[in-house]
């Protein structure tokens, strides 16, 4: 059983890496366009709080499987249409965007909570002390709202972090994809799922500690 692991174990850490860089590449993407949706959320006109709402209603209304087939089929079809020619739209570039898609609503709602829950007396000293309403937000709002935000951040930094997974389903191998490919050829399933665990675990384990010791780290600007 660890023969085969070991004999397999060059794939098995590439196939790691691409889970890091869709859960990576995901989880920042959707970060930097709920940074803008959430704002936008709280203080934009009604019109633009009603698409937004409406968006992240809709994402978090499908299943996250359901998002990649629609951005990697989807994706073929439109770029096939503009282009005139057949054009396959690569798996890890459906897989990011399909969970960068996922991961912005889900943020958004995480930013926009914290956001609502600075006190409105926050701005009216920023306000008080001359800054413009941008500086005002962007020096003493947006680190509030941040540090009220870790906890659900890791969170769902988490959750992509398994997601990463369904991109298999388009033909992107990356963890699990290696690790049935490695169990179907050595008939040696358990050692290759628990290998998988395993790798899983280490780093939602480590992830967990870097959180946690970046909360504890900001936790004295709190008080």
């Amino acid at each position: 059983m660890i023969e085969a692991v070991v004999q397999y174990s060059p794939q098995l850490l590439h196939g790691l890496g691409l889970t890091l860089v869709v859960a990576l590449g995901s989880f920042v993407v959707g970060f930097l366009v709920a940074v803008v949706l959430a704002p936008a959320a709280v203080y934009g006109r009604p019109a633009v709080q009603k698409l937004i709402a409406g968006y992240v209603g809709l994402i978090r209304g499908l299943p996250e499987l359901l998002v990649i087939f629609l951005v990697f089929y989807g994706g073929t079809v439109f770029l096939t249409w503009l282009v005139g020619d057949y054009v396959e739209v690569n798996a890890l570039t459906a897989g990011i965007v399909a969970l960068s898609a996922v991961s912005s609503a889900y943020l958004t709602e995480i930013l926009r909570g914290a956001l609502v829950s600075v006190s409105e007396g926050q701005w009216e000293a920023a306000l008080g002390l001359g800054l413009r309403r941008w500086r005002a937000f962007r020096l003493v709002v947006l680190p509030q709202m941040m540090i009220r935000a870790l906890p659900g951040l890791g969170n769902q930094w988490l959750v992509i972090l398994k997601e990463s997974a369904l991109v298999s389903v388009v033909g992107l191998e990356e963890l699990m994809r290696k690790s049935v490919v490695a169990a179907g050829a050595t008939h040696q399933p358990l050692a290759f799922y628990l290998t998988a665990a395993a790798l899983y675990v280490m780093v939602t384990g480590v992830s967990t500690l870097l959180i946690n010791a970046y909360r504890l780290r900001l936790t004295p600007h709190t008080r």
